[in-house]
């Protein structure tokens, strides 16, 4: 005898949202049971690198986690990879070195005078 599989949902067309699978259930009845998509790791911005330390999950399900779940603790935690952070870190670092060396040499030339630092009142 051949039982008939009944949907339980009304969406009847095989899409990737609508997978099931037929799974008897302890009363010797046979059911759909819908399958949920494959969970993803989030990937940094920049270089495209699966994040560490964060869970896989489907964005619908990203707000109802707790916060560290979805974040590491440091800067940009959750959205670049270390390497990417650290690259960012120094090439914020030599910017800044840069404009220290240009004011130095336009010291150096005459045309800039050095800034006065005040004294502290005794």
């Amino acid at each position: 005898m051949v039982q008939r599989l009944t949907l339980r949902r009304r969406l009847s067309y095989n899409t990737r949202s609508n997978r099931r699978r037929v799974v008897r259930t302890p009363g010797g009845r046979l059911v759909y049971l819908y399958m949920k998509k494959q969970r993803s790791v989030p990937r940094c911005g920049q270089c495209k690198e699966k994040l560490k330390g964060i869970q896989p999950t489907r964005p619908s399900e990203r707000p109802r986690m707790c916060r560290r779940l979805k974040t590491v603790s440091r800067s940009f935690g959750g959205v670049l990879c270390h390497k990417c952070l650290k690259e960012k870190i120094v090439r914020a670092f030599l910017i800044d070195e840069q404009k220290v060396v240009k004011v130095l040499k336009a010291q150096a030339m005459g045309t800039l005078k050095a800034p006065k630092i005040p004294k502290a009142k005794k």
